[in-house]
């Protein structure tokens, strides 16, 4: 039999099969992917094949997984040599976002955005909770936007309390399969809830003490859109570590240094104070923006020699 991972708690599986029924499963053996060294060979939304157990009714086991059409991964919490796949064919992901109540950092951002396009998956910034953003966060969220555009990721404000942008996020996910991702306390968990027919996905409020959102999505899991589509709501991250980029590879997930990287005079250059750069002079000029590059330029920082 044939079916789709709609959760992952570790060792156990939830399985649809293509007629809609639905199974709990474990893996027969180990599985080596990909020569893919991971904390979880299996993720959401993979494909696989299984067998009914005939002594156990509802419970299968997982024989084979089918080739993935792409996945994404980050760093490890638990061990920073091996990957944690988050899920895996994907039509794109979403990153939920707030400038206040928990603010969350370009830098985090664009960690995002680098895995996104590290895995060839198009992200889209959804900047959430536009209702309690004052006059300081409305001007940053205008020169957010613009900086963004410019480099070429759709940018949607949103407030889940007053429903503002809420349609037109819901059409952004129409019949597609989307990951969302960000940190805790952001309003994924809230977002689902206002989609998908009879939601009771938990929800937390922000710790007043730390400012920070509190976990309540425990594994990641995938629900269906009443409109076609599916969606994989991740537990909230309060890191996105980077795995297998070089510090020569990170100028070319940023779409805006890729354009230019040709032009350089070394093929090595990273983009710093090489001579014959293309990059530096289109940051002085405007080409690409200023805040972009110092994140870049963290990044780099923020990486050994031989990279992540």
């Amino acid at each position: 039999m044939e079916g789709l991972i709609y959760k992952s708690t570790g060792s156990w599986y939830n399985i649809h099969s293509a007629d809609g029924q639905q199974y709990r499963g474990r893996m027969k053996g180990k599985f080596k992917i990909d020569d893919i060294t991971s904390t979880n060979p299996l993720a959401v939304g993979d494909e696989v094949t299984f067998d009914e157990l005939e002594l156990e009714d509802g419970l299968v086991m997982i024989t084979s997984i089918k080739d993935r059409r792409n996945y994404i991964a980050r760093q490890s919490p638990h061990n920073k040599h091996q990957h944690h796949i988050v899920a895996a064919n994907l039509d794109q992901c979403l990153l939920f976002a707030t400038l206040r109540e928990p603010r969350t950092s370009r830098g985090f951002i664009d960690r995002f955005l680098v895995t996104a396009e590290a895995y060839h998956i198009p992200a889209v910034i959804v900047f959430n909770k536009t209702d309690v953003y004052r006059k300081k966060e409305l001007s940053l969220l205008e020169e957010i936007t613009k900086d963004y555009g410019q480099v070429g990721y759709g940018v949607l404000a949103t407030s889940l309390v007053t429903k503002e942008g809420l349609d037109m996020l819901a059409a952004h996910l129409k019949n597609k399969t989307t990951l969302l991702s960000g940190h805790s306390g952001v309003g994924k968990s809230t977002f689902l809830n206002l989609l998908v027919e009879g939601g009771d996905i938990k929800t937390q409020d922000v710790s007043k003490r730390s400012g920070k959102g509190m976990h309540t999505t425990t594994f990641a899991e995938m629900y269906h859109l009443p409109g076609g589509g599916k969606v994989i709501d991740t537990p909230g991250l309060r890191e996105f570590a980077l795995v297998d980029i070089s510090r020569e590879e990170l100028s070319h997930y940023f779409p805006e240094m890729r354009k230019l990287v040709n032009e350089c005079k070394f093929n090595n250059c990273l983009h710093l104070n090489d001579p014959g750069c293309a990059v530096v002079p289109a940051v002085q000029e405007g080409i690409i923006p200023a805040e972009r590059y110092a994140s870049y330029v963290t990044l780099l920082d923020s990486m050994g020699q031989n990279g992540w």
